[in-house]
C-alpha cells in the first residue's frame, strides 16, 4: 500500500511539473519575427518580389518556409534569432553555384530587412512588411461578369517583356512558343474566374490571381496531385484529385478568390475546397498582397492556348 501511494504522489507530481512548464511554454512571448512577411528583393535595381513565414516547433525553435524570386515555397528548417537579428539558409532548387542560398536580417516592429546571398554568390538587400491577413466577412455582393478576350484583337491585355509571342484569332488567345508572359490591363482584388485552356503534352503554362497566386496549368493526365500540377496554388496547395483531361484537349478552371481564401474546380469537379493561400508563388509581379492586381499567364515556359476567359469581380 505504501509504494502504490509513492506511486500515486510521483504521478500527480509529474502531472503538475508537466502542467507548469506547458503554462509557461503558452505564456512566453512570441518573437517578433514569427508570422508572414512581404519581400522585396532589389535585384541590380530591379525589385523582385519573394515572401517568407516564420513559426515555431516546439519551445525555442523556429522553422518556416521561404519564396524566393522564382521557383516554389521551400522549407526552412531552422531560423536562427536573437536580439531582433535572424539568418537562415535553404538548400538551392535549380540554381547553379553553391549548394546554399544564404537569408539574413532584422526586424523592425512590423518591418524586416536585410541581404540575401544568392547560390552564385552574389549579396542583394532585401526589404519587407508584415503580410496583411485579407480576411473578409460575410459573402460577396458578385457584380456582372466581364469577358476577358476579345475575338480578334488583343485588347485589354499587354505584354511582360520581350518576344511576345500572343495572338488571338476567333476568340482563342494562343502562345504557339515561349516567350513573355502577360496580363490584363485591368486589376482585381476578388472575383469568380471561369477559364478553359489547352495545352500540348509536355506544356507547361498558369495563371496567375492577382498576379500573385499561380494557379498550374500543365500537362498532367495521368498524374498523381501534387503541388506542382494542373490545378495546384503553385508550391502551396495540392488538389485532393486530378480529373485531368489528355493534352490537346480544351479543359475548364472554375476559381473563387476572397481575401486568401480559394477554391478551384477543374472540369467540373472540386480539386481544391476553401483554402487559405499563405502567400505569394514563385514568378509574381509583385508582393503587394494588399493591394488588386490583374490577371496574369505565363507564356514563357511553353505553347498553350485559352478561350471563355470570364471574370466577376465583387462588388
Amino acid at each position: 500500500m505504501q509504494m502504490k501511494n509513492i506511486t500515486t504522489r510521483l504521478s500527480l507530481l509529474t502531472l503538475f511539473i508537466a502542467g507548469l512548464l506547458s503554462f509557461s511554454f503558452a505564456a512566453a512571448p512570441k518573437p517578433p519575427i514569427e508570422g508572414r512577411w512581404d519581400i522585396t528583393v532589389d535585384v541590380k535595381g530591379t525589385p523582385l518580389p519573394s515572401w517568407l513565414e516564420v513559426r515555431h516547433s516546439g519551445y525555442n525553435t523556429l522553422v518556416g518556409q521561404f519564396v524566393g524570386t522564382s521557383g516554389s515555397a521551400r522549407p526552412v528548417s531552422q531560423i536562427h534569432f536573437k536580439d531582433g537579428s535572424f539568418n537562415f539558409s535553404i538548400p538551392t532548387q535549380w540554381e547553379k553555384g553553391n549548394s546554399e542560398i544564404k537569408v539574413s536580417g532584422k526586424v523592425n516592429g512590423d518591418k524586416i530587412s536585410g541581404t540575401l546571398v544568392s547560390a552564385e554568390g552574389e549579396t542583394f538587400q532585401w526589404t519587407g512588411q508584415r503580410a496583411p491577413k485579407l480576411r473578409k466577412s460575410g459573402e460577396p455582393n458578385w457584380g456582372q461578369p466581364i469577358p476577358l478576350i476579345k475575338a480578334n484583337s488583343f485588347a485589354g491585355w499587354k505584354a511582360l517583356g520581350k518576344n511576345n509571342n500572343w495572338v488571338v484569332k476567333d476568340g482563342v488567345l494562343s502562345n504557339p512558343k515561349s516567350g513573355a508572359n502577360i496580363a490584363t490591363e485591368a486589376t482585381f482584388e476578388d472575383f469568380k474566374l471561369h477559364v478553359e485552356f489547352r495545352i500540348p503534352k509536355g506544356s507547361n503554362s498558369g495563371v496567375y490571381l492577382r498576379g500573385r497566386y499561380e494557379i498550374q496549368v500543365t500537362d498532367s493526365h495521368g498524374m498523381e496531385p501534387e503541388y506542382d500540377q494542373l490545378g495546384a496554388i503553385y508550391g502551396f496547395l495540392t488538389p485532393i484529385t486530378l480529373p485531368a483531361k489528355p493534352a490537346g484537349e480544351w479543359q475548364s478552371l472554375d476559381i473563387t478568390l476572397v481575401g486568401r481564401l480559394v477554391t478551384v474546380a477543374l472540369n467540373g469537379v472540386t480539386i481544391i475546397h476553401p483554402q487559405e493561400i499563405p502567400g505569394v508563388t514563385g514568378g509574381a509581379l509583385d508582393s503587394n498582397e494588399g493591394a488588386p492586381g490583374p490577371l496574369m499567364i505565363q507564356g514563357d515556359h511553353g505553347a498553350v492556348d485559352y478561350r471563355n476567359i470570364t471574370i466577376t469581380p465583387a462588388r
